[in-house]
């Protein structure tokens, strides 16, 4: 049987954890209204990051103990805290398909402006054209989707300040598109993707546990919000960034971020099938178009003697 070359296995790691993140919404949209945003982002964070430190904690520390990678840490961290913050709030004020598509859509191209202020590196035509056809797919599923769930007259609830969801939603894309850069500078220093994973997000756990501690007691009224909060920090959280870890020890954060575009659609998905949000004929069009994006990107012919993929 032939072998995976390391950048579909890393691009397969990605999806997987793409396809966790995904159900992240979802989940949230069964907590109570006493349990804020804030916490949920906090709660999933902190316990996420002390689980993904723990998992790896020597090469965590190893990590640590560099002054090259430590200073990519520190930088990726800041992205980490305040990720779920805005994420989480952006659903809540946006709904789930449009918090997500604007969260993640707008990653790659946080994530390319960074290679190219930082590494003055240029992206090829392929790429280019892939992450084009995804963009025009976010953009069409946010116009033909609806924040809010379906009510029993059949039409959409009102979401909270859609326009303030839209702006923390690209504070969250560039959040996740500054740790994905930071992760992938502190593994070219020679470390593990786990151990770079485990520091970055175990640094992160300690700076947002003030948050949880002065905003999580609702977490606890109830088994379901336990058990919520449990799963988000153990599926989307730990499970998926190990995988995240590994795709990116082979793939450039550019294209990291394009591949886990995956995640909006699975959260539109789940959004319209679970929670009851709307999505009309033009956000369905944009959803074959992420796909189609994705699908060039990840089926791109590379170079083999390059050093870096696509």
């Amino acid at each position: 049987m032939k072998r995976l070359s390391p950048n579909i296995s890393g691009a397969i790691a990605l999806a997987i954890a793409s396809l966790l993140w995904g159900t992240t919404g979802t989940a949230a949209s069964f907590m109570p209204d006493s349990v804020s945003p804030l916490a949920i982002g906090a709660s999933t964070m902190v316990f996420g990051g002390v689980l993904l430190f723990s998992f790896s904690s020597r090469q965590s520390l190893r990590v640590l103990a560099d002054p090259v990678a430590r200073r990519w840490i520190l930088i990726g961290a800041i992205g980490v805290v305040v990720y779920p913050l805005a994420f989480y709030t952006s659903m809540d004020q946006a709904g789930v398909a449009i918090g997500n598509v604007v969260a993640l859509g707008s990653g790659p191209a946080f994530a390319a402006l960074l290679e190219w202020i930082v590494e003055k590196r240029p992206l090829s035509r392929r790429w280019a054209s892939a992450t084009t056809i995804a963009i025009v797919g976010i953009t069409l599923l946010t116009l033909g989707g609806h924040g809010g769930a379906e009510s029993a007259g059949d039409s959409a609830m009102p979401p909270g300040n859609v326009g303030l969801g839209v702006a923390l939603g690209l504070v969250a894309g560039m959040s996740y598109a500054l740790y994905t850069y930071a992760s992938t500078r502190a593994i070219a220093t020679g470390h593990p993707g786990r151990g770079v994973t485990g520091a970055m997000f175990g640094v992160g756990a300690v700076v947002l546990l003030p948050i949880l501690l002065v905003t999580g007691a609702p977490l606890l009224q109830s088994s379901t919000t336990v058990l919520i909060s449990a799963y988000l920090a153990i599926g989307p959280m730990f499970i998926a960034y190990v995988f995240f870890g590994f795709g990116l020890t082979h793939l450039r954060s550019s294209v990291a971020t394009t591949i886990t575009l995956l995640e909006p659609v699975v959260a539109t998905i789940l959004a319209v099938v679970v929670v009851g949000e709307r999505l009309e004929t033009l956000g369905w069009v944009g959803l074959v178009l992420i796909l189609i994006g994705i699908t060039v990107l990840v089926t791109a012919r590379h170079n083999q003697n390059s050093s870096r993929p696509f």
